[in-house]
């Protein structure tokens, strides 16, 4: 037998196999039919496990495996599609079409903005990328950007969220499980850290070197080459420059930006120090109000799973199933719950797609907790 007869069987048997699936899936129109007519949910775990025990006990011990694995898959594919054909509006879904509707047609030029940090930081360039006339307000800590947007004291608040280097702001993060917010749009700055210091100092006279803990992480192989310097986190690079600028010290520098060595009065020690040059931050832009403006086509959600196996698998299977693909997935830890995890997830979806309605109305079902963030379009 050669590999032309092989495949010639396998296309017999697929072509047997897709006929079959079309009739089981004629057969999941019927039971969602009874399902909505006598008011029962979609999933019925007991028949799903027993069917699952079933169908593995009549295969050899070698084929177990990928039959619960195959059938795990159709279960989801079935569950989908009932869900399809019993799908109803949820408050949630007549909330995002109010906001569709209520959300200006374009993206504001101007407006008050919430950042962490000083005049100088990351989150200023950030912010003048995503409007043309940034009206900005600093706080010294993320949690008061989120505590001024929730307050009404900001329009926006823009926040770091991940870097290409040094990987996600982890107090971001945490501070997103405890706040109330919708993110409106995000960006990708380039990043371009610089060793800076007063006029006049030396390098190999520097023992003390200050910036925030992402710059830090991504500049650590020049930092490798300084053994003998002290290395000092704080808040923001920004803030470490005008520390530096305020030390009235030579033997001390900061990692930041070239803007502000003009707004400190610095001097360039070692520039483009990153170990990375595609080194780029995505900022997220959130506001209090859900606003979706036109030609959003990525969603973030943040969620917490039922504490028992398959329950994300359940949620990724899902994704699976509508054909949305998943762009970031990131787990935290919930304060005051043993080995409880929130998930976040980003979503290459558009608002306007029918795969996007199914997944609103269906989500909320396979959660302990789900926080729809918003949808919105990034600027690269």
């Amino acid at each position: 037998m050669d590999l032309t007869e092989s495949r010639q069987k396998i296309d017999q048997i697929d072509n047997a196999l897709i006929r079959l699936f079309e009739e089981r899936m004629a057969v999941c129109t019927e039971v969602a039919n009874y399902k909505r007519a006598n008011g029962l949910p979609v999933l019925d775990a007991a028949r799903e496990r027993s069917k699952l025990a079933d169908l593995s006990s009549k295969v050899a011990p070698d084929m177990k495996t990928y039959i619960r694995s195959l059938y795990s898959l159709i279960f989801e594919l079935a569950r989908t599609y009932e869900h399809k054909m019993m799908s109803k509006e949820t408050n949630l879904f007549r909330e995002i079409e109010s906001a569709i509707e209520r959300t200006r047609r374009a993206f504001p030029k101007e407006a008050k903005i919430a950042c962490q940090g000083v005049e100088g930081a990351y989150s200023q360039t950030a912010s003048e990328k995503l409007f043309d006339y940034p009206d900005i307000r600093y706080y010294s800590s993320f949690a008061k950007v989120f505590a001024a947007i929730e307050a009404g004291e900001c329009d926006y608040g823009v926040l770091p969220l991940e870097n290409s280097t040094a990987g996600s702001v982890n107090k971001v993060y945490d501070l997103m499980i405890e706040h109330n917010f919708h993110i409106v749009r995000s960006a990708r700055v380039k990043v371009d850290h610089n060793l800076m210091a007063r006029p006049g100092a030396k390098l190999e006279k520097i023992t003390e070197i200050f910036s925030h803990e992402q710059a830090l992480n991504q500049c650590s192989r020049f930092l490798k080459d300084l053994p003998n310097v002290k290395i000092t986190a704080c808040a923001n690079t920004a803030m470490a420059a005008q520390l530096v600028a305020n030390s009235g010290r030579d033997d001390v520098a900061a990692i930041c930006s070239q803007s502000c060595a003009q707004l400190y009065g610095l001097s360039t020690l070692a520039g483009a120090i990153q170990d990375a040059g595609n080194n780029h931050t995505r900022f997220i832009c959130i506001s209090k109000d859900l606003e979706i403006f036109p030609g959003a086509d990525k969603t973030s959600l943040m969620l917490v799973t039922p504490h028992k196996p398959g329950a994300l698998y359940r949620v990724l299977s899902r994704f699976y199933a509508l054909g949305i693909n998943l762009q970031k997935l990131e787990s935290r830890p919930i304060a005051d719950k043993d080995f409880e995890f929130m998930f976040y997830f980003d979503l290459d979806t558009s608002i306007y797609s029918p795969e996007f309605v199914q997944l609103m109305c269906e989500l909320d079902g396979l959660c302990d907790d789900f926080k729809y963030l918003g949808s919105y379009t990034e600027m690269a």
